[in-house]
């Protein structure tokens, strides 16, 4: 918890700096913008590996046992779970959101047909949240 409120308030300021940056020049703003982008990126491939690769220990040094020993993993698949499916879930609704919208402004009995597709596209992340309380769910 505390880790978050320190990098908060950093990660405003960065952001902050970087949207100066961007307005004052921007082919370097936004190089510069890339050239961060790749480098989290990077730091978060190598932080995923560790995270799947290092095998837990408990406090006195024993190995613990195997059941335990994939917990980091699951925990992983659960959130990349979540991600990708929020994700797909947000273009979705994007797309189907709009053209709700334009064939209600130009029929509006058709409101109820509109939302239904837009609920669909929303139930893709709750599948994700199901897998993700699954996994969890086996740890």
């Amino acid at each position: 918890m505390i880790t978050w409120l320190i990098a908060l308030p950093l990660l405003a300021l960065v952001a902050t700096g970087i949207t100066f940056q961007v307005r004052r020049h921007p082919r370097g703003g936004l190089r510069t913008m890339k050239l961060m982008n790749l480098v989290l990126l990077f730091g978060a491939g190598v932080l995923v590996i560790v995270a799947a690769t290092v095998s837990p220990a408990n406090a006195a040094g024993v190995a613990t046992s195997a059941a335990h020993a994939y917990a980091g993993q699951a925990l992983m698949g659960a959130a990349i779970s979540v991600a990708g499916s929020s994700i797909g879930a947000a273009i979705a609704v994007a797309y189907t959101g709009s053209a709700a919208l334009a064939a209600i402004s130009e029929r509006p009995e058709l409101f109820g047909r509109a939302m239904v597709f837009v609920g669909l596209a929303e139930g893709i992340a709750i599948y994700g949240l199901v897998v993700a309380i699954i996994l969890i769910g086996k740890v």
